[in-house]
């Protein structure tokens, strides 16, 4: 099976749709992780996690120096700047969904982001889709659980078996996976990421078009 017997395409925001990892990875390790850690932690260990749950991640594993609260206000503040200044769409992001609806495909967004940092990008750049899925729509889970992936799907009717996800992060590959999508990894950063997981990995917008679309 490959993505172009898929009729459903549920696509990743970050590092995917937007280079927005590059800039969160940046900003976690020099400037929020030293405001609410004691310890040295990579962004890689929480790539693809919504951000409430990072904060109990590293809650549970390492030592903080902020409250819940305090860590979610310096992400919201981080984010209305980076969505809103930083960040860049793929190249040919629009030609790409244009096609996929003119071949009949639903296309999904499935983020761990907040709704509020979704929208900043969708106003940005002008984005629509047919269902737009942030991990704080579902009472379970975020990524690496497959649980957004089968809730997305089930909106537009499908089996997650029946889509093809796109995504650029270890946990969000293991979401889609488990959840049984037929997933396309896009490395999209400057970290190197283990992303075997995935049933093809695509380099290049030019690659993602190909294996959605030939």
């Amino acid at each position: 099976m490959d993505a172009k017997s898929m009729n459903a395409v549920l696509f990743d925001m970050d590092g995917v749709i937007v280079n927005s990892e590059d800039f969160w990875v940046e900003l976690e390790e020099e400037t929020i992780f030293p405001q609410v850690l004691e310890a040295d932690v990579e962004a890689d260990e929480i790539t693809g996690m919504n951000y409430r749950e990072i904060y109990d991640y590293l809650d549970s594993e390492y030592e903080t120096t902020a409250t819940k609260e305090e860590f979610i206000a310096i992400y919201d503040e981080a984010a209305q700047q980076l969505y809103g200044e930083h960040v860049s769409l793929m190249n040919g992001f629009h030609d790409l969904l244009a096609d996929l609806r003119e071949n009949g495909t639903e296309i999904a967004l499935v983020s761990s982001s907040p709704h509020h940092w979704i929208e900043i990008v969708l106003d940005r750049f002008d984005l629509d889709f047919a269902e737009v899925v942030s991990a704080e729509d579902i009472d379970a889970p975020g990524k690496p659980e497959p649980a957004i992936y089968e809730y997305a799907a089930g909106l537009l009717d499908k089996h997650a078996d029946e889509c093809a996800a796109v995504e650029d992060s270890e946990h969000g590959i293991e979401s889609a996976a488990r959840a049984g999508a037929y997933c396309i990894g896009y490395p999209n950063g400057a970290k190197e990421l283990d992303l075997s997981a995935a049933d093809v990995v695509v380099t290049s917008p030019a690659e993602l078009r190909e294996e959605l679309l030939n």
